[in-house]
């Protein structure tokens, strides 16, 4: 199933740039600057192989149902760590989009309020979906009740 990030191609990549803001810098200076650097390459790389992206910050919340290393109460990263996740039709675009004489600057300002410095992962994606709709939530549960001893 696909359809999370439209047009995403199904052999696309994934980059993810973990950020930890340096103690003098605020959510408010990691958004402007993520904003400025996102525009620059809606801008000149929708047309070179970008196909979106999200920023997410650490809301401070653990999922103790789904951890399997403890029972804490709250990241000790609330509000200073974030993702940048963008979405490719190749790496080789990707890395295009990095060396534009547009990018380098405002990524530079990115990087000045990152306590952890830079490393960026692409990631090859195996799978994305969305939710059901509210016909496909019927259709499923009744193939489960149909089909679930059936294996």
């Amino acid at each position: 199933m696909s359809g999370l990030i439209a047009n995403f191609p199904t052999d696309g990549i994934v980059t993810i740039n973990r950020v930890i803001l340096k103690p003098e810098y605020t959510v408010d200076d990691l958004q402007e600057r993520v904003a400025f650097l996102c525009e620059n390459v809606k801008t000149y790389h929708s047309d070179t192989g970008f196909i979106g992206g999200f920023v997410a910050l650490n809301s401070g919340a653990v999922s103790n149902e789904g951890s399997t290393i403890g029972q804490a109460v709250e990241s000790e990263m609330k509000g200073k760590e974030a993702l940048i996740v963008t979405f490719w039709n190749t790496f080789e675009n990707h890395e295009k989009s990095h060396r534009s004489d547009t990018f380098q600057p405002l990524f530079q300002k990115v990087l000045d309020l990152c306590e952890n410095g830079n490393e960026e992962i692409a990631y090859e994606m195996l799978w994305s979906g969305k939710a059901y709709g509210p016909q496909e939530i019927e259709a499923a549960r009744k193939a489960k009740e149909q089909y679930a001893n059936a294996a």
